[in-house]
């Protein structure tokens, strides 16, 4: 059977209360019964109920993060730089993996809010009506990290995902290229999806160039799908000389696509991922990608959301980080 609170209090001969003031830090509590108390949760192996405790503090230092992917080197990274600062504010941590299905984003949401965490950070892909709903009924703060809201109604941290692929396409037309494609998530996602979208069109627009729905592949951010993104523009007769891939799980497949049909990158073919993760300098030729903070951004989500839970002033509850784009050898002007 578990130490209860009962047995430790019963061990050292003070009341529960006393005990309870000991495990919480109160201060008023004399140096030779605290110690009383300590030694007895030391014999007894006592384990205070984080949730039991919070009963009465209103607080279980206990933090809920919903990933979309566990086994993601993308989303791994972003958890790292959470987790990094909870321990530092010393908050716990409760993991969960969602499967980027909305109704299971929804379900551990309200999981995690019966186990009376203080706050929650949120990680997913397309974010509904119904999310933003359940996020502003939430009686503890939420943020979300490398995902937002249409409207932006939720504290959020991100970069500039529409200039980030601006940048991207703006370099694959300054290099000489004429014909350039993208490869995307779905539409509806507004990060993977629309965002990104919207930078391509505009930098194509600006440059002077329209955009066909030809020049567009919607995969599902999986390798499989850049290897069918390759089979369809040459199946259509529309393969282009350059493309900008919205992850770089994408762009691998994109990569080895293009070379199982006997292309050459970035000989015949120049690729701009998305992300820089571990596998950008894994596949050859090394992949030139724009680069997301994505330790930055699960760190400063976290800070976000510790600002948020103890009420501090928050001077912007949408963050943006900087980002840049890290040439490799699927690019050939680089120094532009």
């Amino acid at each position: 059977m578990n130490t209860t609170i009962y047995d430790v209090a019963r061990e050292a001969g003070v009341s529960m209360a006393t005990v309870s003031r000991v495990v919480n830090g109160n201060p008023n509590v004399k140096p030779s019964t605290r110690k009383k108390v300590l030694e007895a949760i030391e014999r007894l192996g006592y384990r205070p109920n984080a949730v039991a405790r919070g009963l009465a503090s209103k607080k279980t230092t206990t933090v809920g993060v919903i990933i979309p992917d566990i086994a993601s080197i993308f989303f791994a990274e972003l958890a790292r730089g959470i987790e990094d600062i909870a321990t530092m504010y010393k908050y716990n941590i409760i993991l969960c993996n969602s499967d980027q299905n909305k109704e299971k984003e929804i379900h551990l949401l309200n999981t995690l809010l019966g186990k009376q965490v203080d706050g929650i950070v949120f990680m997913g892909g397309k974010i509904t009506e119904e999310h933003v709903e359940e996020f502003k009924k939430s009686p503890v703060p939420i943020v979300m990290a490398a995902t937002v809201d249409m409207n932006e109604e939720i504290p959020s941290v991100n970069i500039d995902y529409q200039q980030a692929v601006y940048d991207a396409v703006e370099h694959l037309l300054k290099s000489g290229h004429d014909s350039v494609a993208m490869v995307t998530g779905p539409l509806e996602d507004p990060i993977n999806g629309y965002h990104k979208f919207t930078g391509f069109r505009k930098a194509m627009e600006d440059a002077g160039k329209k955009v066909d729905e030809k020049q567009i592949f919607v995969g599902d951010y999986t390798y499989d799908s850049g290897i069918e993104a390759v089979e369809t523009f040459l199946e259509s007769g529309n393969m282009p000389t350059a493309i900008f891939v919205g992850t770089d799980e994408m762009a691998l497949g994109v990569i080895h696509g293009a070379q199982d049909k006997g292309l050459t990158v970035p000989g015949d073919l120049e690729v701009i991922g998305f992300d820089n993760t571990r596998l950008a300098t894994m596949v050859r030729p090394t992949l030139s990608t724009v680069v997301q903070p994505m330790y930055d951004i699960g760190a400063v989500a976290m800070r976000l959301l510790t600002k948020l839970m103890n009420k501090e002033k928050v001077e912007e509850n949408t963050v943006v980080l900087p980002h840049r784009i890290q040439f490799r050898n699927t690019t050939k002007n680089n120094d532009q």
